[in-house]
């Protein structure tokens, strides 16, 4: 199979994102028919039809969603390459620069990350990160790494030993539940439940299907630090995890659900590629360091 070059990725990339062949041309400065020639010479050498064409734009089949990732990556690698080999036999202060883009979760990104990247910026100060706070639903922060959005995603980690979705991953914080309801409450078990989307995985669910004292979820709000306040005006009680409840306030207690309490763990995930460049094994480090 031929190789594609850096400017078909590109094509591939921008078409994927702008959603049609003329809004591709336009963003890089080329023309339609040029990027419609790329594409279908993109598509003859790999063997597969990469986007549907239809009157409202062009839409990548799967075939196009996984080229379009590894595209995003490549083509990153491609400015690491140049990053890395301008600090080539600096100091290692200097040695690590460029931009470091990271996703994570709100929670994560709230707490986690700014004393990790204080440290990190501190220490290298040509390093730029750019921050993306996603939703941990779906492919979440995993999906942002694998799809080349992102060079580190700071997710929640499910599954016992493998990473998520074929990717490196450590874990950097293991962190209980905990229930929170309004202060002085005198009965908050008999409060209702106040849940949101992102709240953790299967093993949480499995500990709140055994509880015979927590009802059905009766409010969902659109995440923690909302369903936080709530919990605040007396609205219900809740089952939070402890870097959610780092933003509770004198309105709110919480009380320890005893040593069968749920708990969940939170990692870093990243590519293979990405896990050998300096910035992200700067980063990691920091994490790391957090950690403890």
């Amino acid at each position: 199979m031929a190789e594609l070059a850096p400017q078909e990725l590109r094509i591939l990339v921008a078409v994927a994102e702008t959603g049609g062949f003329s809004a591709a041309g336009a963003a890089l400065g080329i023309g339609q028919s040029a990027v419609s020639h790329s594409v279908r010479g993109s598509e003859a050498k790999v063997g597969a039809v990469l986007f549907e064409r239809g009157r409202t734009g062009a839409v990548p089949t799967p075939a196009g969603e996984r080229a379009v990732a590894l595209g995003r990556r490549i083509l990153r690698l491609y400015e690491v390459l140049g990053a890395e080999a301008r600090g080539a036999g600096r100091p290692p202060a200097e040695a690590v620069e460029g931009v470091l883009r990271i996703a994570a979760f709100r929670s994560a990104a709230l707490h986690l990350l700014p004393p990790a990247l204080e440290r990190l910026t501190a220490r290298h100060p040509g390093l730029r990160p750019e921050v993306r706070v996603v939703r941990e639903l779906g492919a979440g922060a995993a999906g942002e790494v694998l799809a080349g959005r992102a060079d580190l995603g700071i997710a929640t980690l499910t599954g016992p030993a493998e990473p998520p979705s074929g990717l490196l991953s450590g874990v950097i914080a293991e962190e209980a539940y905990a229930l929170v309801h309004p202060a002085g409450h005198p009965d908050p078990r008999a409060l209702p439940l106040l849940d949101w989307d992102e709240n953790c995985g299967s093993y949480t669910r499995d500990w709140w299907a055994a509880q015979d004292w927590i009802p059905r979820a009766t409010v969902k709000a659109e995440d923690d630090g909302m369903v936080l306040t709530m919990v605040g005006r007396g609205l219900g009680m809740a089952i939070l995890p402890e870097l959610s409840l780092r933003e509770a306030g004198k309105s709110v207690e919480i009380a320890d659900l005893g040593p069968g309490r749920p708990r969940r763990r939170v990692g870093y995930v990243t590519t293979a590629e990405a896990a050998s460049t300096l910035a992200v094994r700067a980063l990691i480090r920091e994490l790391r360091s957090e950690a403890g």
